[in-house]
């Protein structure tokens, strides 16, 4: 008998170890290619062009980021991408929670056909030119109100949020309803504070499609002063590769290059993304869960 526990006890510290060695060598395969982007883009135009390091610069240099924010008007357009990232995540999270609300309730008069509706416009789309048209038609190119607008509404979120809704107890509703609150009352008092997971699980992923959008810009909107960052990195970049395509045979050693000036693009566009996470991080998995699986 305490062979076979002495035994067991063997197995059970080889797999811990086992999923130790499998927990690290994935975190070195995520770890370091994020460690040799952020020094790479604090390495000067030479060390790049010279190459040859991964875990240390030959050569440090704030070059690439002076580069990046020589332009004043990149200040401008950080605050378009978070007010546009702000405003789009709270009325989008807000929309579909209150659709998805009146659909987790299965006494509504044609729910299945909503739900239909729904589950059509997770397959099909109108496409991009039609949806320029329809764009057009409702003055919304170059506003403000095209990043928001437009993306009040995801199915795929109002699933998450419906399923996540059905599993609260009747009862606190019905309690709510004896004691006289409404149904905006009930919703805004009890929902939402109850399906907080859900909803920052929701607004994570929103708020990464906003920060990181760039065709809604260079589909919909000419007037620079409504560009984000994303679309205002785009022309320094370019603007770097035609630096450098005139800097071709010459003599001069410039400081910074292509390269360097889209890795210093790269680091600070993920930078306020990253800080997201461990905010939103206790929420994620719950959310994820309670809203996916259904009972």
């Amino acid at each position: 008998m305490n062979r076979k526990v002495a035994k067991g006890d063997l197995d059970s510290r080889i797999f811990d170890t086992l999923n130790i060695i499998l927990l690290f060598a994935v975190t070195v395969i995520i770890v370091v290619p994020l460690w040799n982007v952020i020094i790479s883009s604090l390495s000067s135009g030479k060390a790049l062009a010279e190459g040859g390091f991964i875990f240390w610069s030959k050569e440090f240099s704030l070059e690439n980021y002076r580069a990046v924010f020589s332009d004043n008007s990149i200040w401008q357009s950080f605050f378009v991408s978070m007010s546009k990232t702000f405003v789009g995540v709270i009325t989008h999270v807000f929309f579909c929670a209150m659709v998805g609300y009146g659909l987790s309730k299965r006494y509504i008069r044609g729910r299945k056909l909503y739900v239909a509706m729904g589950v059509i416009t997770m397959f099909f789309s109108g496409g991009m030119i039609p949806t320029y048209l329809l764009i057009k038609s409702l003055g919304l190119l170059n506003s403000f109100w095209v990043y928001i607008i437009p993306a009040l509404f995801s199915y795929y979120d109002v699933v998450i949020l419906m399923n996540f809704f059905r599993n609260v107890p009747d009862s606190l509703e019905e309690s709510a309803k004896i004691d006289g609150a409404g149904d905006w009352r009930i919703f805004l008092k009890i929902f939402v504070p109850l399906s907080m997971p859900a909803m920052a699980t929701i607004a994570l992923f929103n708020g990464v499609g906003q920060w990181n959008d760039f065709m809604t810009t260079k589909l919909y909107i000419t007037n620079q002063a409504l560009y984000p960052l994303q679309m205002k990195l785009y022309e320094i970049i370019v603007q770097s590769q035609t630096q450098s395509m005139q800097n071709i045979g010459g003599s001069a050693v410039i400081e910074t290059t292509t390269k360097g000036v889209q890795l210093a693009t790269i680091v600070i566009t993920t930078l306020p993304i990253v800080a997201m996470y461990p905010v939103l991080q206790r929420y994620f998995i719950s959310g994820m869960m309670m809203g996916a699986v259904k009972e």
